[in-house]
């Protein structure tokens, strides 16, 4: 099937094929496809540069744009990526951040290009969306106490159990 959409992640000068290959150990269903050079000068860089890089990140397609310091990520956009288990969760969440990367509240990290990813168990997004108001807001109290989810504590939280921080 021909890809209708790709996002493009601008990237600081190099750094687009960096991120992809890191991307690609990271997660399962991910690839680095191609890397295109410059075929001319252009604003910030020259001929033959490392322009763009097309990647695949759990199965989602991408192009990273070696664009220069111009503009940077923030938490306005965001990878959201569903962990079935603890062992998954901390897998992703441990090498965002040991790889240059940092932590944030409430299962958001940042990696080292700066761009936000939330490493999410369905357990959390499922215990959230309890029909009963008062286990959607004990599991939202436990949620908010945590950096890296603890799908134990938000099990206990959803069970009733009292959760301490």
């Amino acid at each position: 099937m021909m890809i209708k959409m790709r996002t493009c992640l601008w990237f600081d000068h190099g750094k687009a094929r960096e991120a992809a290959e890191f991307y690609a150990r990271t997660f399962p269903d991910s690839h680095v496809e191609t890397v295109d050079n410059a075929p001319s000068d252009y604003p910030g860089g020259s001929a033959g540069n490392e322009l763009t890089v097309l990647f695949t990140v759990l199965g989602q397609p991408f192009m990273g744009l070696n664009g220069g310091p111009n503009f940077t990520p923030n938490e306005a956009v965001s990878f959201q990526v569903y962990t079935e288990t603890q062992e998954e969760t901390d897998r992703y969440w441990n090498a965002i951040v040991a790889n240059g990367g940092a932590e944030s509240a409430c299962g958001w990290c940042r990696d080292r290009w700066g761009f936000s990813w939330q490493i999410t168990p369905r357990a959390l997004m499922e215990a959230m969306s309890s029909p009963d108001p008062a286990t959607s807001k004990r599991v939202f109290e436990a949620m908010m106490t945590m950096k890296k989810i603890d799908i134990a504590t938000i099990e206990r939280a959803r069970d009733g159990a009292a959760v301490t921080a």
